[in-house]
């Protein structure tokens, strides 16, 4: 392959980018043509390299260019006799058609540097020996042929397949789709599509979007309201605005429309209503049937004057404001700094324990337990909150029907002060909290220790679990938590209590008190399994099976549902006197059983046999 044939990595970059585009511009979204997208195609195969060559020339020289489109094919003839006028041959126009169209936007700024920049371009064009004829226009020459009711123009710029663009082109294609959905779909009802906003005004940031507004025609309707029409309508030309947007391949929402109907819209145009009067000064129609225009030249020449009701009206806007200002100032009283301080102390006393207090009992038991009983909180902190409720409460029994700016900062800037004070008083509460969790774990685990190892001090009972760790009735991980317990309330006393740490017991403790619960049943229960005996009898040449229990004295037999105490004679019984018999002899190492108790067990069931 020969040096003048090979691409560099960039430039084979910069050329698969130029098709890129094209085939997201171009892709099954039928925003051109399908003549002037197979068209486009091949100039753009033909020439890309080109192409790509000299828009990177223009935005080197001319980095504040806004954008340079492909203008369609099909559009080409308008914009040669938009320029050159209507003499000229139609071999030159056959000519001209054959080349490819480029639109290059610069600011306003550079109207005055228009026909050099123009000149320079043309030239580095020619050196190429290139087929491309340019147009060089300002934003405002693009809005002046919306102007002009040019609309055709203005769509086939927006309709442009963009090398370069910072915005306009993007914003134009959008809006113009949008209006051939509309105007596909309800032509007879529109009026005018207007586009206006910064990007109109030319004040436009990358991040800008445009406004569109449609004016529909409700003077003819008869066969619905005013409203249901404009209803119908929007809900329609909103999915629109989402179809546009897809079509067009625009990431963000760039289009935000507003519909009017003609009569509410001349109604504000009466009353000079200043949304009205900015959308007739700066907007630029993508379609009008001769209604947009007039209000636009009426406006220039002063002759939209708003009538002496109006006037009334936007002063009366200034009272208006006034009151609901202070309206404002009575609703951030009741409606925001009341619940901010009352919800918050709430919360700090279920936190120290108490039930959800009513707002009316929040202030007393604060000052109760925090400011009396616990001496955690200043009384100067108990004076705000009360302050807040008091003003509450004068607004809710309308004493107070007015509140000046000053008094609210006063009470929003001690408010907060509170509210800084509770973070802190919530501290101590969980502290306090954690002090008392590892002193409860603390006495659980120990006492259960005591009873165990029949130890009373907690070195002593520690030490007597060790031997039995070794013997393997507890885990070396059961002695590791009761170490933790015991060094957590040492740590406690002197203050030092960690909330991690003590969490983490918290968790590990719940498996260490059910062991030794279930360690401390389990040896409870033998000697009570030692006095539990199953007899074998036979009742109607049927084998049947009662329980015994054996306790000092007595026996306690369970036949057939029935609980029956064996002493002198049998007699009937409880589970509760079973119950407190059991306790008393789990201290009992010794089970007897006497001949007279087994002749009344014999008089009971007959013959029998003992179970072992």
């Amino acid at each position: 392959m020969s040096q003048n044939n090979k691409k560099s990595p960039n430039q084979q970059e910069k050329n698969e980018s130029i098709e890129d585009n094209f085939n997201k511009y171009t892709s099954d979204k039928k925003m051109i043509s399908p003549q002037d997208s197979k068209e486009i195609e091949r100039n753009i195969k033909e020439t890309k390299k080109e192409l790509e060559k000299l828009k990177s020339f223009i935005l080197k020289k001319y980095s504040f260019t806004e954008a340079i489109g492909i203008l369609p094919p099909k559009s080409l003839k308008m914009f040669i006799d938009e320029e050159l006028g209507d003499s000229i041959s139609e071999e030159k126009m056959k000519k001209l058609q054959k080349k490819t169209h480029l639109c290059i936007i610069i600011p306003d700024e550079k109207e005055k540097e228009m026909s050099k920049i123009k000149q320079e371009i043309i030239k580095k064009i020619e050196k190429s020996n290139q087929e491309i004829w340019i147009y060089v226009k300002t934003p405002s020459e693009i809005w002046e042929i919306g102007l002009d009711s040019k609309f055709d123009l203005l769509e086939a710029i927006g309709m442009s397949f963009p090398l370069y663009d910072k915005g306009i082109l993007q914003v134009l294609r959008v809006s113009s789709i949008h209006k051939s959905l509309v105007l596909q779909k309800f032509e007879k009802y529109v009026v005018s599509y207007v586009v206006a906003g910064s990007l109109v005004r030319g004040d436009a940031l990358k991040t800008s979007d445009a406004d569109a507004f449609i004016i529909i025609n409700d003077t003819d309707v008869k066969k619905m309201s005013r409203l249901e029409l404009k209803e119908r309508l929007r809900g329609i030309i909103y999915q629109y605005v989402s179809e546009a947007h897809a079509i067009a391949g625009a990431k963000k929402n760039l289009l935000h429309v507003q519909i009017y109907l003609l009569t509410d819209f001349w109604e504000s145009v009466k009353d000079a209503h200043p949304v009205i009067f900015t959308f007739i000064r700066d907007g630029v129609p993508l379609y009008d049937r001769g209604t947009f225009m007039p209000w636009k030249v009426l406006l220039k020449m002063g002759k939209l004057k708003p009538s002496p009701e109006s006037i009334d009206m936007f002063m009366s806007i200034g009272d208006k404001t006034i009151k609901r200002a202070k309206s404002g100032l009575m609703d951030i009283l009741i409606r925001e700094l009341y619940p901010g301080v009352i919800t918050p102390s709430q919360a700090l006393l279920m936190l120290y324990g108490r039930p959800p207090p009513t707002p009316q009992q929040t202030v007393k038991e604060m000052k109760e337990i925090f400011v009396n009983k616990e001496k955690m909180l200043e009384p100067k902190y108990l004076k705000i909150l009360e302050e807040v409720v008091k003003k509450f409460k004068e607004s809710e029994h309308e004493k107070l029907k007015e509140i000046k700016g000053q008094k609210i900062d006063n009470l929003i800037n001690d408010a907060e002060d509170y509210l800084n004070r509770l973070k802190d008083l919530r501290k101590q509460i969980e502290k306090r909290a954690e002090e008392k969790t590892i002193e409860e774990i603390n006495k659980t685990v120990f006492d259960l220790l005591k009873a165990i190892t029949g130890k009373k001090s907690q070195a002593s009972s520690i030490s007597e679990f060790e031997k039995m760790v070794k013997k393997g009735k507890f885990t070396t991980q059961h002695l590791k938590i009761i170490r933790n317990i015991s060094d957590a309330k040492k740590e406690s006393k002197k203050g030092k209590s960690n909330l991690h740490k003590i969490d983490k017991i918290r968790k590990s403790s719940t498996t260490l008190i059910n062991d030794l619960i279930e360690y401390s049943q389990r040896k409870d229960l033998i000697p009570l399994e030692k006095s539990r005996m199953i007899l074998k009898y036979f009742e109607n040449g049927k084998e049947k099976n009662a329980e015994i229990i054996l306790c000092e004295n007595k026996i306690f037999l369970f036949k057939q549902g029935k609980i029956l105490k064996i002493e002198d004679n049998i007699k009937n019984s409880t589970m509760e006197e079973v119950s407190n018999e059991m306790r008393k002899q789990k201290s009992k190492k010794e089970i007897k059983i006497d001949s007279n108790s087994l002749e009344l067990l014999k008089k009971e069931l007959g013959e029998f046999e003992i179970l072992i």
